[in-house]
């Protein structure tokens, strides 16, 4: 090629980039390749959920395309109303009014605007196309180069509105105007949320949200999780998790790299996108860590349990003790609401009458239903208690000096207890939120109390148990039934 040549051919690769850097949106979820959408389940499961769910939260492990390929990407499409063939979600048909925020206002121009709209020295490059961009407006205040609005051609000729906002901005600025797509990514808190979910109702609008849980088991992500766990099929409100093995592009190197950069306590929730590793949790411990298999253990064990007593909630835990090896083991839990107390000693005398128990000091109190002291009420009952040491921060000292050790371990059958385990956190104050925590409380007398109180069985009890089939056979029940 003689020199004319050679430079309209690099002015051809030049333009040909230029289209590439302005066309972002169309590398996504193509039909074959390494990245083909069908890779991307969870993202496509998330997508396509915005077509009868009105609220959405991935939750997800960092770098697994949550922010961009995902809040990003639909986002994109509603803006300008220009979906690919094989889109199953939300759809509208007209401009959308969205708002787009994240956690500070430094975070928002670096994350989301820039993915959205590319860097501020060449606007157009992101996942909007340059080519639809209308307008943008600088937004004043302490954070350099920020956008505040961006105008963007929808395909029916008309113009989309999307405004940037950021959490610290506080609640009153997320009032007022009703929007049609809000997305949040990170965590904000259910103030903010919930002036979201509302400026969205009227409009039949959508909610995206798109974080990593590092706040534990919050007021938000329980929208999404009660319990613990994913919601109904049939609520508005639809969640998915996805971790680094639902990121293709993420090879092995990476996510080993990633692994040994990660604290240990945020791993779970930086890689697999569990909440209660957040940081927010009391014991931030994974389940596989204390979870074991029920299983039969001997009789020369002995066994204790631990109650909390109240009106509106009344749980026991039962342990037994492996005193070779020091380590207790939570087999049975009991948790019943608005009951009279001897409805409790039943379901407590049925896993061994013989087994003694440490009860909350608080049970020296007046009860609801006639002003007697709980306590005294109980032990007229039959049941063999004494007062537990409740402070609070030693307990929970105790208890996770116990897990963490391997000291503590809590059969599989226990599902109340692990329901309780995924949301026994702290706000953000740091106070424990006493909310769905008894079987925790107990959980916590029985460690600091009821340990050296725990007994053998019976030496009659073991003989009435030892022949009671007809073969004569040696029976070990575990629950001591």
């Amino acid at each position: 090629m003689d020199r004319k040549q050679k430079i309209a051919y690099i002015e051809l690769l030049e333009e040909k980039q230029r289209r590439a850097e302005h066309r972002k949106l169309s590398s996504y979820y193509p039909d074959a390749g390494p990245l083909r959408r069908e890779l991307y389940k969870p993202h496509m499961a998330f997508l396509a959920a915005g077509a009868d769910h009105r609220e959405r939260a991935m939750i997800a492990a960092n770098r697994t395309g949550k922010t961009e390929g995902v809040g990003g990407y639909e986002l994109t499409l509603h803006l300008t109303g220009r979906y690919p063939a094989w889109w199953k979600g939300k759809r509208f048909d007209r401009p959308i009014r969205a708002w787009a925020a994240g956690s500070t206002g430094q975070a928002v121009r670096e994350i989301l605007q820039e993915k959205l709209l590319g860097p501020i020295n060449a606007i157009g490059t992101g996942l909007i196309p340059g080519e639809y961009i209308a307008n943008t407006k600088r937004k004043g205040g302490n954070v350099p180069d920020a956008i505040e609005s961006v105008s963007v051609k929808h395909i029916t000729g008309k113009n989309s509105r999307l405004i940037f906002k950021s959490y610290d901005q506080k609640r009153k600025a997320f009032e007022g105007t009703e929007q049609d797509v809000i997305w949040l990514d990170e965590e904000p808190d259910i103030g903010i949320y919930t002036e979201c979910t509302i400026r969205t109702m009227t409009t039949h609008g959508i909610v995206m949200l798109t974080l990593t849980p590092l706040q534990g088991l919050s007021e938000v992500i329980l929208q999404f999780l009660p319990g613990g766990k994913p919601p109904e099929e049939a609520s508005q409100r639809y969640v998915v998790n996805a971790t680094w093995d639902d990121a293709p592009h993420l090879s092995k190197h990476d996510r080993d790299e990633l692994w040994a950069s990660v604290p240990v306590y945020q791993r779970d929730a930086r890689a697999k996108g569990i909440p209660q590793l957040g940081s927010g949790a009391i014991y931030p411990i994974g389940e596989e860590e204390v979870l074991v298999p029920d299983f039969e253990f001997p009789d020369y064990w002995p066994r204790v349990y631990g109650m909390d007593v109240g009106w509106n909630w009344t749980a026991a835990v039962w342990a037994t003790h492996d005193r070779e090896n020091d380590i207790v083991y939570l087999y049975s839990g009991y948790k019943q609401g608005q009951e009279k107390p001897p409805v409790h000693v039943n379901a407590i005398n049925a896993r061994g009458a013989w087994i003694p128990g440490v009860i909350d000091p608080a049970s020296q109190g007046s009860s609801q239903r006639d002003g007697a002291k709980l306590v005294t009420e109980y032990r007229d009952l039959g049941l063999n208690l004494s007062f537990a040491e409740n402070a609070v921060e030693a307990g929970i000292h105790a208890t996770w000096l116990r897990l963490a050790t391997g000291r503590l371990k809590i059969f599989k059958s226990c599902a109340q207890w692990f329901e309780e385990f995924r949301l026994y956190r702290r706000d953000e104050k740091g106070k424990v939120v006493k909310i769905n925590d008894h079987l925790m409380d107990a959980t916590r007398y029985l460690i600091m109390s009821g340990i050296q109180r725990a007994e053998l069985m019976p030496v009659e009890t073991y003989a009435a148990r030892m022949y009671t089939d007809e073969d004569q056979s040696y029976d070990i029940l575990r629950h001591g039934m």
